[in-house]
């Protein structure tokens, strides 16, 4: 039992038969700020990045959007359709400032949910600053980073869940990344949470109604009824906190640390990761003194490669410097890909990378297989458990089965995007966490036969949480928060 659980039989938490499903209801009621409260003013900004380019883009939303752009613009839009675009030029007074697009948006049919105005220019930076320049003295306030989606998220336009995955789309630096915003940024989580809430929100209006009214509502045998659907439940809570670790090696990538001793490959494993001559090869020994991280791309997930100097026992300041660094940045690493030159017998620095290997993530490449070998895998086996692969960073042998193995390492089971949601939010996973915990407390109210109140506190507490995912009972300064960490523009 949770402890320092408090039962409440009165109040808000007896007042639930009014509620619907499918509707927000009091307790589903968004906490940031009502409509009378949200800003009205007309916000603008630079949506594109700030460098030359082909198309430059301003955008305005806000009640005056309209009319302030009307100022600066020569062609009539005032009584314009909504979705048109208009070709004309930005003017300032009699100076011209480009010859633009403009492109009419007005609410609710707009991305906030507001009158909204792109205005596409040439997309030199100077040109662009000046548009926006213009567009603030006719009356435009400049947007704060991430508002036009804040706004979006307040007039109900998205949900907090798709907003978020907004950034995700924008930060995404794999294949797999951009897919999973994707399928969050179309309502995947967003439309799982609200069926969750409302299996939940059935079960609490029941229990509700039954507790106020039992000549009508019979509990008799409910709480064997109401474990069968708990078991469905939790099943899928579960599911998606599991799909938390895939999520999180999608949007941050797998941090990967070569590993071995002077001239066994390392550089020239890089180099071909990268497919750039990114660290020099030689065949001195000792060459790399120091770490060098490069971020690849191996099979539609991120790596951030970091080739390291030589492990060994060595006199040289410099490079006793670079070996120290190597091993603290094999220690913090997700991955570790071991390099052991199979052309030369294997030495007391291969058995003590392997060593510090063992207990860790970690792929062991038999090198250099394109020569004559000295090693075989099964020499290795009693000093790894690893999985051993014969390797060439030369000629490329090796390197597709070692893609496969770190896909198999760190992703669990197969991946489909049509139909999985995969949750790349650490504040998505505790709130899940926290379902999660309620929904066994409920579970085992039942067990110890306790009163149905019990099984009203949970599910609330519960149904509440998930809300949290997509904003409907979330805080302002959470909120705030999330939308700090989007660019100018979005």
């Amino acid at each position: 039992m949770k402890e320092g659980r408090e039962i409440h039989r009165k109040g808000d938490l007896r007042r639930l038969s009014f509620f619907t499903a499918g509707s927000a209801g009091p307790l589903g009621k968004r906490k940031g700020k009502s409509m009378a409260q949200r800003t009205t003013d007309t916000i603008a900004a630079i949506a594109t990045a700030l460098s030359e380019s082909g198309i430059g883009i301003v955008r305005v939303s806000g009640t005056d959007a309209v009319s302030i752009v009307q100022k600066i613009f020569d062609r009539n839009i005032t009584d314009a359709e909504t979705h048109t675009i208009h070709y004309g030029h930005v003017k300032v007074g009699k100076e011209m400032i480009d010859e633009v697009l403009v492109m009419l948006m007005k609410a609710p049919r707009s991305y906030t949910g507001e009158d909204t105005v792109e205005i596409d220019c040439h997309g030199g930076v100077l040109v662009t600053e000046k548009v926006l320049e213009a567009v603030l003295k006719a009356g435009a306030n400049l947007a704060e980073p991430g508002e036009f989606t804040k706004r979006a998220f307040l007039n109900g336009r998205t949900d907090l869940s798709r907003a978020e995955a907004v950034l995700d789309v924008i930060d995404a630096k794999n294949d797999m990344a951009l897919k999973a915003g994707m399928k969050q940024m179309t309502g995947g989580l967003s439309e799982e949470v609200k069926s969750l809430r409302a299996e939940l929100l059935t079960e609490i209006a029941y229990i509700e109604a039954a507790l106020d009214d039992p000549e009508h509502y019979d509990l008799t045998g409910y709480p064997g009824k109401l474990k069968k659907k708990l078991d469905v439940l939790i099943m899928r809570v579960k599911k998606l906190i599991e799909s938390a670790e895939n999520g999180k090696i999608m949007r941050e990538g797998i941090r990967t640390v070569i590993l071995g001793k002077p001239n066994a490959g390392k550089s020239s494993l890089l180099n071909l990761l990268t497919g750039e001559e990114r660290a020099i090869v030689t065949p001195v020994a000792g060459t790399t003194r120091d770490t060098l991280t490069e971020e690849i791309r191996l099979s539609g997930i991120s790596l951030s490669v970091t080739d390291t100097a030589g492990i060994r026992d060595s006199s040289d300041e410099v490079e006793k410097i670079g070996v120290e660094r190597a091993r603290k940045a094999a220690k913090e690493a997700d991955l570790i890909l071991c390099m052991i030159d199979g052309s030369s017998p294997l030495d007391e620095n291969d058995r003590e990378i392997l060593a510090f290997a063992e207990k860790r993530k970690a792929v062991v490449l038999l090198n250099k297989s394109d020569l004559e070998q000295v090693i075989a895998p099964e020499d290795l086996k009693p000093f790894t458990s690893h999985k051993v692969i014969l390797f060439s960073a030369k000629d490329r042998t090796g390197l597709k089965e070692m893609q496969e193995t770190v896909r198999d390492m760190f992703f669990r089971g197969d991946i489909n995007f049509n139909d999985q949601v995969i949750i790349t939010s650490e504040r998505h996973k505790a709130a899940l966490l926290e379902v999660l915990d309620s929904l066994e407390m409920t579970e085992s109210s039942i067990l110890e036969k306790q009163p149905e109140d019990f099984f009203s506190i949970d599910l609330l507490n519960a149904y509440e949480t998930l809300g949290v995912i997509t904003g409907e009972t979330v805080e302002d300064d959470v909120v705030n928060e999330i939308f700090s960490k989007f660019c100018m523009g979005k």
